[in-house]
């Protein structure tokens, strides 16, 4: 099947499971990367998901792509754009939508895996637009309150699973901004922890084993 045009440039693997309407996963990938870059776990995700790889909206020269600029100033240190987050949250909300209508999907079973800044984006959305979303694993990343739909508090969270992973020893993102997660999804009543492997910005197989069997068990 080829991936057909929407809001959001990506590429799927469709099920080979086959269901009526099947249950989705978004893969969202990090600052500076493509589509390709998580579209490498495909194989190894579970048969019955219908697989969709994003590419973020911003091009970046010479390669690559961003959900949102990152700033480097020899004054303030690195700072982003939150209203680049912010517009690139909808844009995934809407994408999430059309998706969908598109392929026929389960609007009652959508992951989202993300990596860095696909993760903020992840937590961003799910945050939101509870109601849109089932599950999501969040590698190496970290919750930006300040892209938070404004009345986030209030939503029902009762129906939202979140797996949170870090590298224990990553220089990109630290590890105390990731350990803010889970006490920021507590307040939420979403019940999670953060599981911390000895490597940098990446994931260890022995990460991608526990999301894997993590995810098996909620979809």
């Amino acid at each position: 099947m080829q991936a057909k045009t929407l809001s959001l440039h990506h590429i799927i693997q469709p099920p080979t499971k086959a269901r009526k309407k099947p249950a989705a996963i978004f893969l969202f990938h990090g600052y500076g990367s493509n589509e390709d870059d998580l579209f490498s776990f495909a194989p190894e995700l579970p048969e019955e998901l219908f697989i969709i790889s994003a590419r973020a909206p911003y091009p970046m020269q010479p390669t690559g792509n961003a959900w949102y600029s990152i700033y480097f100033d020899s004054n303030d240190g690195k700072f982003s754009d939150n209203q680049q987050a912010i517009q690139s949250r909808d844009a995934i909300s809407a994408f999430i939508d059309e998706a969908i209508a598109a392929y026929d999907l389960d609007a009652d079973t959508i992951s989202l895996l993300g990596f860095s800044q696909g993760t903020i984006l992840s937590y961003a959305v799910a945050l939101s637009y509870p109601k849109k979303v089932k599950n999501v694993i969040a590698l190496s990343g970290y919750i930006n309150v300040d892209i938070l739909k404004e009345g986030y508090r209030d939503h029902d969270f009762s129906k939202l699973n979140i797996y949170c992973s870090h590298g224990s020893v990553d220089q990109v993102i630290p590890i105390d901004w990731a350990r803010k997660a889970p006490v920021i999804l507590k307040e939420l009543n979403i019940d999670t922890k953060l599981e911390e492997y000895p490597v940098g910005h990446g994931v260890a197989p022995q990460n991608f084993y526990s999301l894997k069997n993590w995810l098996i068990d909620r979809i």
